[in-house]
């Protein structure tokens, strides 16, 4: 490997290794904060950061403000809930379990928004006041982690840039802002709304894998064209 390669693979995992920490020290501050809110305080940023023993400017650099990290730490206590629905749903690498568990993943996450759509729009509100920093997410990783969770066995079968593309588009077709689309501007009902994210998760699950299969046959003639050249 030239030299060149390994300095790139490096830094590579130099990237990674920050990015993890960065992942790491946010959710410490929400787990802090969430066991401060269920013994009933409501702790400040500056609170928050002392008792996890993060650095204040650290702390504030993910939390600008006390309602940005409340809402933040009252929404992870979601995530008990929607593990357990994923838990829950069929296992297995066959399209049928993937099927079932993206209809799994739709399903709880749409009637969590649902049923927590005041704290989310707060979110929302928190989130757009403050532009997006390179060095710093603006918001949490938990629907990331929950899409990957139900599809993740499709990772090998549609290659890395079709896995990422997938991830992508079912992250814009579940979550508040789906619900914000469909309900404020369509005026869909809440049932409505969790129908048509079904809908859309479908279709977008079984459009990947038709494009894959596509590319695996003009893949396939390829080859058959170049030995018969």
């Amino acid at each position: 490997m030239s030299i060149s390669k390994s300095n790139d693979f490096a830094a590579a995992g130099l990237r990674k290794g920050r990015s993890n920490q960065k992942l790491r020290t946010r959710r410490v501050l929400l787990e802090t904060a969430a066991a401060m809110i269920a013994k009933g305080q409501r702790p400040t940023v500056t609170e928050v950061a002392d008792a996890a023993e993060v650095s204040r400017r650290t702390a504030y650099r993910y939390f600008p403000t006390q309602v940005k990290l409340m809402t933040e730490a009252s929404l992870e206590g979601l995530r008990p809930s929607m593990e357990s629905a994923l838990d829950a749903a069929p296992s297995g690498t066959t399209t049928g379990a993937i099927e079932a568990r993206v209809d799994a993943l739709v399903e709880q996450m749409q009637r969590l928004a649902l049923a927590n759509e005041p704290l989310l729009r707060t979110m929302i509100h928190e989130t757009v006041l403050h532009s997006p920093s390179d060095t710093q997410p603006p918001r949490g990783t938990r629907r990331i982690e929950w899409i990957e969770s139900a599809i993740g066995p499709l990772r090998a079968r549609l290659g890395p840039a079709g896995y990422a593309r997938l991830v992508s588009a079912l992250a814009l077709t579940t979550g508040i802002e789906a619900l914000l689309v469909l309900r404020d501007i369509r005026g869909l009902s809440a049932a409505q709304a969790v129908q048509v994210s079904h809908w859309m998760a479908r279709a977008l699950l079984k459009q990947s894998l038709a494009d894959r299969q596509a590319g695996q046959r003009r893949a396939r003639q390829k080859r058959r064209d170049a030995e018969d050249s």
